[in-house]
């Protein structure tokens, strides 16, 4: 059972049962405390603890009143850290049509009244106000995706960085487990915040005439901030320089001219090595919420309580996406030694009954993955390595991921080890020169659908047209009719009847009503009633929002069309509920409004509609299957990887799938 005592301080109580009566580093924590190490506030707190420093979060303050919250652990002796959350504060209280979620994942309960909206810029000046001598850090993943020009969605404008609207001192963006350590023995050394300008991955403010080493013929000028405002085509062109830089290897520093003075953004560290993460993911945490959420229910928590995350970064580089603009594209995976080590705390667990809700990642079949030539990789810029084809120098095996799946399957506490992340079917079917991994990737693929699937399986197409898939760096959707084959295939020999659930997203830039017209013909003909969909929510720097806002793909400059009225987004939507009888009047009118009238008897085969049949595909020899009610495990945990979208059920609900995802990566 956990004591008080094993958890960081959130009250000057808690600070003098441990003897304490000054702090080093205050966090402050858009999220409920849940000293887990899928939730970043733990983990930062936990990593500068184990450095050696007097930490405290304080999670959800209130910001109303008189900052009581904000006073009661008083002045740090060397930093405010600001951590909103783990998610965008406003994807996260809001959906694509600007309304309010049904609940907030990361709060008690799911209340919505724990966090304002941009709590970095909420708390940031609360603090300066009470505090202005006090540096304050921002990080997470509202203040990395911000950290230059951006478009907002919920404001619908161009934004500056972050640190001109809160007044903070310094960005940390990306992981910062590295940063936040070398920023507290700077200030511990005597070094003011405002001389900090050497931190690897770390953003800043300077006159030009203060920036060190001066504009070098190295450094990357991007446009002003005030001529993206007014030029889409200048933002647009920003964009492809900010995401190869934080691709590379090798990355340049970036500068932004904006009211008068630089925003500089320092390259990245290094990749972490298995060793460094392995030490992230040994630290001391009770895996439980605070004690102060007793008998409160905290939706995320619950959702990743018996999983556990096996590696970090993503090289799939959707557009999307910004898993890899937050954990990098390169993967670091943890030692089996150290996974094993995880799961045997997880099945000591009360409440644990044999079922690990997920043993993933990012992506979840991209363990052990990486470039045969080492040298090859740190000379490319490429976005994603399996886009618009697999490289040919990344290693595909699929050996060590089923090493682990069997290492962890033979404990005898475990029962089944769930794979709740999202597999891409890509790298599963992708021929390699190397046989021995030909084959390891079907081995992969029998074991997956046999043993570590409750019931249904999710995988992302996201839609059928090649040509919208391009601009979403997906593989085509024939990838995705040849994984539905041999995972049918597979089910007919192992006797087996499981479900293939595939998602989809409509407006997407480049995405007409035609192409939602044909996705709805094709997903028919394959006997899937979609129940997985979502409308695409432009969020902060991704390659998707920036083309949705510019009208320009950012790496051709080429016009794209994007839906982006009411209207048209309804337009798109309506496709996927095409088996809706209440939809057909309105899918018949688009249709002949845009000349595809020869789809309706296709859709409807000229009979009239005969109420709603099940969506969850495909129907078998004998008939369309009944909806099967899902086991806790299974409705409660196998959600698929994405960035901060919500998937929207055919009666209109929406559901939150990226839960885990998002716990894939912290401040």
């Amino acid at each position: 059972m956990a004591q008080l005592t094993d958890f960081l301080p959130t009250t000057k109580k808690e600070m003098e049962l441990r003897g304490w009566n000054e702090l080093d580093i205050i966090l402050f924590s858009g999220d409920a405390y849940v000293d887990h190490p899928s939730f970043g506030a733990a983990v930062v707190g936990r990593t500068l603890e184990a450095a050696g420093y007097r930490v405290a979060i304080v999670p959800q303050p209130d910001w109303h009143g008189d900052y009581r919250d904000f006073k009661k652990l008083g002045r740090p002796r060397l930093y405010f850290g600001i951590a909103p959350g783990c998610m965008d504060s406003m994807v996260n209280k809001y959906t694509a049509n600007r309304r309010l979620r049904s609940e907030d994942a990361y709060s008690p309960d799911g209340r919505h009244d724990c966090r304002p909206e941009y709590p970095t810029i909420v708390y940031t000046k609360i603090l300066k106000q009470l505090f202005p001598d006090v540096p304050v850090v921002l990080g997470g993943i509202e203040a990395s995706m911000r950290r230059l020009t951006h478009y907002d969605y919920w404001q619908d404008a161009l934004r500056k960085c972050i640190l001109c609207d809160s007044g903070a001192d310094l960005i940390i963006y990306g992981m910062g487990e590295k940063q936040i350590v070398e920023i507290a023995r700077k200030l511990e050394s005597g070094i003011p915040i405002s001389l900090i300008r050497d931190v690897p991955q770390t953003v800043y403010l300077s006159k030009e005439h203060d920036i060190p080493g001066g504009i070098s013929a190295d450094d990357i000028v991007l446009h002003s901030h005030e001529e993206c405002l007014r030029n889409k085509k200048a933002q647009a062109e920003n964009f492809r320089h900010i995401e190869e830089e934080s691709n590379k290897v090798h990355a340049q520093r970036l500068l932004q001219a904006v009211d008068g003075v630089y925003a500089v953004v320092n390259p990245p560290y290094p990749t972490m090595t298995t060793a460094e993460l392995d030490a992230s993911f040994d630290l001391p945490y009770t895996r439980l919420p605070h004690p102060k959420y007793k008998n409160k229910r905290i939706p995320a928590y619950e959702m990743i309580r018996h999983s556990v995350n096996i590696h970090r970064g993503c090289f799939g580089g959707c557009a999307f996406c910004t898993i890899s603009a937050h954990q990098g594209k390169f993967i670091v995976c943890r030692s089996k030694e150290n996974i094993l080590k995880e799961v045997r705390q997880v099945v000591q667990m009360p409440d644990f009954k044999g079922y690990l809700s997920d043993l993933g990642g990012p992506s979840a079949n991209m363990y052990g993955m990486e470039g045969k030539n080492k040298k090859a990789c740190e000379r490319c810029k490429r976005p994603s390595c399996i886009h618009p084809a697999v490289c040919p120098n990344l290693n595909t095996d699929h050996s060590k991921l089923l090493d682990i799946y069997h290492a962890v399957d033979a404990l005898p506490e475990v029962k089944k080890s769930f794979i709740g992340s999202g597999v891409r079917y890509d790298l599963l079917l992708h021929h390699s020169d190397d046989e021995q991994v030909n084959q390891a990737a079907r081995e992969y693929t029998r074991e997956l659908i046999t043993r570590h699937v409750s019931g249904r399986l999710k995988v992302a197409p996201e839609h059928t047209s090649d040509r919208v898939l391009q601009l979403m760096r997906k593989p085509s959707f024939r990838l995705f009719e040849q994984f539905k084959r041999t995972f049918d295939r597979i089910n007919r020999e192992e006797n087996l009847r499981q479900q293939l659930i595939p998602y989809f997203i409509s407006s997407h830039p480049g995405c007409r009503e035609e192409d939602m017209a044909e996705l709805a013909v094709l997903t028919k003909k394959m006997d899937f009633h979609l129940e997985q969909v979502q409308d695409f929510t432009p969020t902060p720097m991704t390659v998707a929002t920036e083309t949705w806002y510019t009208g320009y793909d950012p790496y051709t400059l080429e016009p794209v069309y994007s839906a982006k009225t009411p209207r048209d987004k309804l337009a798109q939507r309506q496709f996927f509920f095409w088996y809706k009888p209440e939809e057909r009047r309105n899918i018949e009118r688009e249709l002949r409004r845009i000349g595809r009238e020869d789809l309706i008897k296709v859709l409807f085969d000229g009979q009239p509609p005969t109420g709603r049949t099940p969506a969850y595909g495909p129907a078998t020899a004998k008939g369309r299957q009944k909806k099967r009610k899902p086991s806790t495990a299974e409705d409660r945990h196998h959600t698929i990887n994405r960035h901060d979208h919500h998937r929207e059920k055919p009666n209109g609900k929406e559901e939150s799938t990226d839960v885990r995802r998002r716990h894939r990566r912290h401040p």
